[in-house]
């Protein structure tokens, strides 16, 4: 079950990063890969091989208001792997991020092209540590999401 829910992520993490923009030099890093900058060395990383980063969603609360509209609540886990701190962070979404209000983000930017980052208060994700923001969605299906591009 584990490695069907894995094959799922990994699978939707490929058709969001085709319009991934991102890339090293004037080259885009494209389908399945992940703009990967450490130590001022960029790379384009294929998904599958990059351990240094990752989310993890936790389904927190479910309710439906008065007039019987669904509603969850989310959160986001994104965990550094390496002993250098993230500086940067990108994360690509799409139309399933349909949030319930203008207030219901939290912990976290979203960009006008609807790409994710983190906020001014939040200067980086320290080596071996997490960060979590969240959100709350109409109805009960986890959005859409992945890492675009990360900088170290």
């Amino acid at each position: 079950m584990k490695f069907l829910v894995f094959l799922c992520a990994f699978l939707l993490a490929i058709s969001l990063v085709n319009a991934n923009h991102y890339g090293c030099g004037t080259s885009p890093c494209g389908v399945g890969r992940i703009c990967h900058t450490l130590r001022g060395f960029c790379s384009c990383v294929e998904i599958v091989h990059c351990l240094d980063v990752n989310l993890r969603s936790n389904q927190m609360a479910q309710w439906r208001d008065n007039s019987g509209v669904l509603f969850t609540q989310y959160d986001i886990t994104i965990t550094n792997y390496l002993n250098v701190d993230i500086t940067q962070i990108f994360i690509g979404t799409d139309c399933t991020l349909e949030l319930r209000d203008y207030e219901s983000l939290w912990n976290v930017v979203r960009l006008p092209n609807g790409e994710l980052t983190l906020p001014s208060y939040q200067h980086s994700i320290n080596k071996d540590a997490s960060y979590t923001f969240g959100f709350i969605v109409r109805g009960d299906r986890l959005p859409n999401m992945a890492i675009l591009a990360v900088t170290y």
